[in-house]
């Protein structure tokens, strides 16, 4: 039996392989060829060859986000019938592709597996890149893939996403860049919020704020994670471009309204164009703009697509004070990631250190001894007591490693308390 669902499983996943060879070739051939459609005549065509099991939905949004980075620089005035071909024969791969991952995912559920496999698309996501030989960017592709993965979760389950909302926050725009469109959404107030809606099963999964590369951590998402029995399952990493959003130009504004992690990376521009202006910090940058749509005088520190979806104009554009600027986010739930293997996987701790001497040295032996890379180590208060504090600790590799299960072993005998948070892959940036 074991060896009939395994022969299956190869099957449809052989399948997959020869779809996925021939599409990467399709995408880069079809970016290459201008058939002098607008977007939205092409949004209806491809709709009308759909046959299924893939919505109309899915398929328009694959569509966007191929269509969003634009035809190649060589692109070719081609005759619109052989756009057509090349156009019903990707839709038709597409249904197929989606057949096949349905079969697997039946099979995979019926024996308990989940229907987000975060390790499954990191393996994905990689092949596609080692398939494409341009003109597409593998940001692209990768961008394309993101929504085939989210359309065939939807046929299966339609996963319920909390977020650090409102709708169009940053966290908003990392759980799409991560899960895709297809799914369903919900824009919670607070980031407790998130993580009560995942523990009681109100949400599959939740997407939330940990640190940001010029401001550092978000202390609230971190204090949550000590709290609660959830996993870190992935991560997403965002750049972030902020905007000066405002119904009044620049010599008008009287207060500049955002979330304290934003404010702080525009900090420099802001002194330097809005002197002497005082700002606000609110519960998020959507927030802000809400704001900023209703009161006169009022600015916002916010994404692009949040003025848009607010419809309050943008006065300022690229305002953080770091081209580099990028915020990593956390995706949490009851499940965890498997091993990529290879270096390929981080997994988070955090610890509490005995009250004795060299207690931190005696802390990073066993990973030094080990050959494990510290990628990150920060303190944070207990709140337990004055003084006392938690030292948050990221590291290459799984929690399944022979070695690390070793080091973990080993770090219980100098620390007070040991807590695993999670371990997933160590891809996205």
């Amino acid at each position: 039996m074991a060896e009939d669902i395994s022969s299956e499983l190869k099957r449809h996943r052989d399948a997959i392989d020869l779809i996925d060879t021939r599409f990467v070739s399709l995408l880069n051939e079809r970016v290459q060829k201008e058939g002098g459609y607008s977007e939205e005549q092409v949004l209806e065509k491809v709709v009308r060859f759909n046959q299924g099991p893939l919505t109309a939905d899915s398929l328009r949004a694959i569509y966007r986000t191929l269509m969003l980075a634009g035809l190649a620089p060589n692109a070719v005035e081609t005759d619109p019938k052989l756009v057509d071909e090349l156009d019903h024969e990707i839709v038709n791969l597409l249904n197929e592709r989606v057949r096949h991952a349905g079969e697997i995912g039946r099979i995979k559920h019926a024996r308990g597996a989940d229907y987000y496999d975060p390790t499954r698309e990191a393996i994905v996501m990689a092949k596609i890149a080692s398939l494409n030989e341009g003109p597409s960017t593998d940001v692209t592709l990768q961008a394309v893939y993101r929504e085939v993965i989210s359309s065939s979760i939807s046929l299966e389950k339609k996963l319920e996403i909390a977020y650090l909302g409102p709708e169009a926050t940053y966290t908003h725009q990392a759980a799409i860049r991560n899960f895709g469109v297809s799914l369903n959404y919900r824009a919670m107030k607070t980031i407790p919020d998130v993580f009560n809606e995942v523990e009681n099963g109100a949400a599959d999964y939740g997407v939330i704020p940990i640190e940001n590369s010029t401001e550092g951590a978000v202390f609230h998402s971190m204090d949550m994670l000590v709290d609660s029995d959830l996993h870190i399952c992935s991560q997403v990493y965002l750049p972030i471009e902020h905007c000066l959003v405002s119904r009044v130009p620049l010599n008008q504004v009287k207060e500049v309204r955002s979330k304290d992690q934003a404010l702080g990376q525009c900090r420099e521009w802001l002194h330097a164009n809005l002197p002497g202006v005082p700002t606000m910090d609110v519960v998020s940058t959507a927030e802000a703009v809400r704001m900023a749509s209703e009161l006169d005088g009022v600015a916002a520190v916010a994404s692009v697509l949040s003025a848009q979806h607010y419809e309050v104009p943008v006065q300022a554009q690229g305002i953080q004070d770091r081209d580099d600027n990028v915020t990593r986010f956390l995706v949490i739930g009851k499940t965890q990631a498997k091993p990529l293997g290879n270096g390929k996987d981080k997994t988070s701790l955090v610890i509490s250190l005995k009250d004795e001497p060299g207690a931190l040295e005696k802390t990073l032996r066993p990973f030094g001894s080990r050959g494990i890379n510290l990628s990150k180590i920060e303190s944070r208060p207990s709140r337990k007591k004055a003084w006392d504090y938690l030292f948050f600790i990221d590291f290459i590799g799984h929690h399944d490693d022979a070695n690390v299960q070793d080091a973990l072993r080993e770090l219980g005998e100098h620390c007070e308390f040991v807590k695993w948070l999670g371990s997933y892959p160590n891809v996205g940036r």
